[in-house]
């Protein structure tokens, strides 16, 4: 079971940091879908904070402080529910599969942490 917290986990590390920095490089695709779903460019410094935030509070748990790791999993389980609800209430369903995906790597993380 441990193995599996642990590939999950940080494989959902990798991906919200790494979004977090495209977020905060205005990557041309993060860019282009913010547009598409009429999020503000304002708030991606914002949106990157909070990817990092929860990426840092996986880690966190990983290294032993439990608490933070399921707390930072809740945290981003509710950030990409609210991402895939943005999708779906702009009709974007072309690349839905990202924000899914992130929530299911994010709820995956969750659930093996509260089991663990």
């Amino acid at each position: 079971m441990f193995t599996a917290y642990l590939v999950i986990t940080v494989l959902t590390i990798l991906a919200n940091a790494g979004m977090a920095v495209a977020d905060l490089g205005r990557a041309r695709f993060v860019l282009a879908n913010s547009a598409e779903v009429s999020l503000p460019r304002t708030w991606l410094p914002w949106l990157a904070a909070l990817k990092a935030a929860g990426a840092a509070g996986l880690l966190l748990g990983l290294v032993g402080v439990p608490v933070v790791g399921v707390a930072a999993a809740t945290g981003l389980v509710l950030f990409f529910v609210g991402a895939v609800a943005v999708h779906l209430r702009a009709r974007v369903f072309h690349n839905i599969a990202f924000p899914g995906a992130y929530l299911g790597l994010a709820a995956a993380s969750l659930a093996l942490a509260v089991a663990r």
